[in-house]
């Protein structure tokens, strides 16, 4: 019968050539190096969850948002702009009856978009429903609007001098600023 011998084996004898500090420096850069890659890793994908699907509106035009989730109040000036422009004459949008309906179908997802004035939604997206956000350039320069009682006695004067402005390209450099 053969004797064992009373060695006994240590399995972590490797560690002995480092010393104790030299190994909480590796184990400390072990952390660094996890901590820093889900740091960027987190960043990367909060910035690609950041962009928007579309920038302006030939992305809508092109179909990269389904034309049944972009809601249009009916019989108003985007709805016929969304006719002429967009959909070749195809009614194939979300119908919306109200602009309140509108901010409202936006913010529970029934809709991913809707065409506004410019104005109306700089003001509303600044000031009322401050989670929607105003996406992309303006891409119908012709549309503005100013209200004023009705039978104003100024409306005239008012409707001369800004079409004055406009042919001289004052309104344009005005809308720079």
């Amino acid at each position: 019968m053969r004797k064992t011998s009373g060695v006994n084996i240590d399995l972590l004898s490797f560690v002995r050539p480092f010393s104790r500090n030299l190994w909480l420096l590796v184990l400390a850069t072990c952390i660094h190096a996890g901590v820093t890659y889900t740091a960027h890793l987190t960043s990367d994908l909060t910035l690609l969850k950041s962009k928007n699907i579309i920038s302006q509106i030939n992305d809508i035009k092109s179909g990269k948002i389904s034309f049944y989730r972009i809601g249009i109040r009916s019989g108003s000036e985007s709805e016929h702009y969304c006719l002429r422009e967009i959909s070749d004459g195809n009614k194939n949008y979300y119908p919306l009856k109200s602009q309140q309906e509108l901010y409202d179908s936006l913010l529970d997802g029934n809709i991913d978009a809707s065409f506004m004035d410019t104005g109306m939604a700089e003001y509303i997206t600044n000031n009322i429903y401050c989670n929607l956000t105003l996406i992309g350039q303006d891409f119908d320069k012709g549309v503005f609007g100013i209200v004023t009682p009705n039978e104003w006695l100024y409306a005239k004067v008012l409707i001369v001098n800004i079409l004055l402005l406009r042919e001289s390209g004052q309104l344009d450099i005005l809308r720079e600023k």
